[in-house]
């Protein structure tokens, strides 16, 4: 029996789900990110796009493909069906990796869009059994980073640690004009977040309401920052960093997605 690599942990920045209809640089780096690592067995993904108040995970065997968004997007994204299977075994995993905390295997969710929309991408066959763990928003900071250390050990099982969301995500001020240059304060923002990661200072990201107006207006909600609180909680002292799709999209949301490991 060949012997199971460590996998990476990765944070995926979704952005709009309307990527999934585009051949764009964000689409594209999802899918290089997926043939540079090595395929694993199952996908714990933490979206966005669950929040809960207590914590919960997708135990079914069959997910369905959750259209959470809002009609007035193109009718295409309603038709887009992720058939990935589930697996009750990796939930029943999580489940045990942290107790003492009290996990709900859920039955009623499936893969959401900060989910399927991008592995519809990165692994389009659909082959990969993917469980969601939501986020408790309940929780503060320090709490969801503690909770990624205690899923560390899924890496050494073949299993793809994965956060969904945006570093800078504030809808309310975006502008779709593709031209449109950043704002100075989530490119500011989005720069510290970056730095902080490299040099292996999580302190500093948990702390991230210290930059001021540059953390309120990048991160108005918390909802797309804490995915990578569970990620960066699953980094080893030795994984290296790779940015990859590295911009800011309509003034104001963050397209940088973050490979630690492999």
């Amino acid at each position: 029996m060949s012997k199971i690599s460590k996998m990476p942990v990765v944070f995926f920045a979704h952005g709009s789900p309307t990527n999934v209809l585009e051949d764009n640089v964000a689409t594209r780096s999802w899918q290089r990110i997926a043939e540079s690592i090595e395929r694993p067995k199952a996908i714990l993904c933490v979206s966005a796009h669950w929040c809960t108040q207590g914590a919960a995970v997708t135990a079914m065997e069959q997910p369905r493909t959750i259209h959470d968004f809002g009609r007035s997007l193109p009718a295409a994204l309603f038709d887009c069906q992720y058939a990935a299977p589930g697996s009750p075994a990796l939930a029943e995993r999580v489940v045990e990796l942290l107790k003492p905390v009290a996990v709900q295997m859920d039955q009623s969710w499936g893969l959401d869009h900060g989910t399927w929309a991008v592995f519809s991408k990165a692994w389009p066959d659909a082959n990969i059994p993917i469980v969601q763990l939501s986020i408790d928003m309940s929780q503060p900071e320090q709490w969801h980073y503690d909770i990624g250390k205690r899923l560390k050990p899924l890496r050494d099982e073949g299993i793809l640690i994965a956060g969904s969301g945006d570093i800078v995500h504030n809808l309310g001020v975006m502008d779709w004009n593709e031209a449109s240059l950043p704002y100075d304060w989530a490119t500011r923002f989005n720069d510290y977040i970056k730095k902080c990661i490299v040099e292996d200072r999580p302190q500093g990201v948990l702390d991230y309401q210290s930059c001021g107006t540059d953390a309120t207006q990048s991160v108005p909600t918390k909802d797309h920052f804490l995915p990578l609180l569970y990620v960066l909680g699953a980094r080893e002292d030795t994984d290296t960093v790779r940015f990859v799709s590295d911009f800011i999209q309509y003034k104001s949301l963050s397209m940088t997605s973050i490979v630690l490991g492999g």
